[in-house]
């Protein structure tokens, strides 16, 4: 089994839950390939990364994306007809990304790039308006500084869901149900098989 791991906006590989599901990994799970790219600050050229890596990988991947990266975890999901679990997930990114409009200092790679007008239409572009029924796990904490847990929640009304009450964007509760997370993608993918 492949795990792919999708960071958010102004995040990376070295992110405190990228780094969490790792390390559980290597301890309980070493038969899962972790894949963690480091995405492009632009939407379009990190989805053409993310959608690369996934088209090389076999059937049995799970997509894991948090924030922004639950969004493009959800459009790569829909084109590779892949499982998701996805962490507090962006719906509307176009929009909740328009106060960054500029330039930008990525604290996790130090990259310094611009957000700009392309940026913001290729998130309109790449919106999934209805995801599939029971494709997605949503993990959402019901004090989510960042977005509005309420959005994603009817976004995704046909998938499993999971509110986890005072926990924010972070996610703390993560390393808790990654085991369950796991378990849910290898039933799913087995019953794909």
């Amino acid at each position: 089994m492949h795990i792919v791991y999708l960071h958010g906006f102004n995040s990376g590989p070295q992110s405190l839950k990228a780094g969490e599901t790792a390390s559980w990994l290597r301890q309980h799970a070493p038969d899962i390939v972790l894949h963690c790219p480091r995405l492009s600050p632009h939407p379009a050229e990190a989805a053409r990364q993310a959608d690369e890596l996934i088209a090389g990988l076999p059937a049995d991947t799970l997509l894991i994306g948090s924030s922004l990266g639950g969004f493009y975890a959800t459009l790569l999901a829909e084109r590779h007809d892949r499982p998701a679990a996805l962490i507090n997930p962006a719906v509307r990114p176009d929009r909740d990304l328009e106060r960054f409009r500029g330039e930008q200092t990525n604290p996790y790679t130090g990259e310094v790039y611009t957000l700009g007008d392309d940026d913001l239409r290729a998130l309109q572009e790449q919106r999934t308006a209805a995801p599939a029924a029971g494709r997605y796990w949503l993990l959402l904490g019901s004090r989510d500084e960042t977005l509005d847990w309420r959005e994603a929640a009817v976004h995704y009304r046909h998938s499993r869901q999971t509110v986890f009450n005072g926990d924010d964007h972070r996610l703390n509760n993560w390393p808790k149900v990654l085991p369950e997370v796991v378990a849910w993608a290898r039933r799913q993918l087995s019953s794909r098989a």
